[in-house]
């Protein structure tokens, strides 16, 4: 694998950051949100700058290499904005990167990373049968092989792969119930059912945003499980470890900062108010910044 080197070296690392600065998440799109409004619930007094990569989303079908230097990319622009913590917010990238933003970085600037819902599925499982949803390039990263290997086989578990390149655009687009979503959702999901899965584990962070529609679609057929509250219950841990928990809420700034890579706030703005489904103050703005 060739060196991941962020677009501006750390010459000279920032100072260790003050508990007012924001929480810095990152996905390649929205679907991050899903983990954002987790944490901006549980967090309350706590800002967040959101980085969606949509000049390149989905990050799915993606080659590992370009996967890790896009997210190297986009930390990097998170740490450059003065954030006190990044949060990986995309499956797919932490898959690939997570070892290597770490040993990076170092303990000054702590990088969350998500890995698949799956071990509380396959503890709770009564069938015995559990799918995940999740991208290729989820499946084919370290992360959840080993969740598989150390959690599932043990106990005797099935674990379905499940994947579908459709439903990251279709939830980047708001078309969470349009026929063609409906449409995806029975192809890749049918066959979970015949085969008696009574979890289903939403392995990228745009899947949360599709529950209602599989709800609709399949009633109480399947548990579902995601990584939002673990994510958001591990994230104020590191911070309360570095005293880095902001205990006042300062109304002088919009709580939910989100810049997007691809140029496209305006379109993404109808997209955001639906998804953002509690009182939250926000923005969404195009980066204008020279890194990108």
């Amino acid at each position: 694998m060739s060196a991941i080197l962020p677009l501006s070296p750390l010459n000279d690392p920032m100072p260790h950051a003050e508990a007012n600065a924001p929480i810095g998440i990152f996905d390649s799109g929205i679907g991050g949100l899903s983990v954002a409004l987790e944490i901006a619930r549980y967090l309350p007094n706590e800002r967040i700058v959101y980085y969606a990569d949509t000049a390149h989303v989905p990050y799915g079908p993606r080659k590992d290499q370009e996967i890790r230097e896009l997210t190297a990319h986009a930390i990097e622009w998170l740490y450059r904005q003065g954030c006190k913590i990044a949060v990986v917010a995309c499956n797919t990238a932490s898959a690939f990167s997570l070892d290597y933003l770490r040993e990076h970085y170092g303990e000054k600037f702590p990088i969350v990373g998500l890995v698949p819902a799956l071990k509380p599925a396959v503890l709770q499982s009564k069938s015995k049968v559990v799918a995940v949803l999740a991208t290729p390039a989820t499946f084919r990263g370290k992360l959840i092989k080993d969740v598989m290997k150390n959690f599932a086989e043990p106990t005797g578990v099935q674990v379905l792969n499940l994947t579908c390149l459709d439903l990251v655009p279709f939830v980047e687009a708001g078309l969470q119930q349009s026929e063609a979503c409906h449409a995806s959702l029975r192809a890749v999901l049918d066959p979970a059912v015949a085969q008696g899965a009574d979890y289903l584990v939403l392995g990228c962070t745009h899947y949360p945003f599709l529950k209602n529609t599989i709800r609709e679609l399949y009633g109480d057929t399947f548990t579902m499980v995601d990584s939002g509250v673990p994510v958001a219950r591990q994230t104020a841990r590191i911070l309360l470890k570095g005293q880095l928990i902001s205990d006042q809420i300062n109304n002088d700034h919009v709580r939910l900062e989100c810049y997007v890579s691809g140029q496209n706030a305006e379109e993404l703005k109808p997209v955001m108010n639906c998804l953002i489904d509690f009182e939250l103050s926000w923005s969404i703005d195009n980066i204008v910044d020279k890194m990108c």
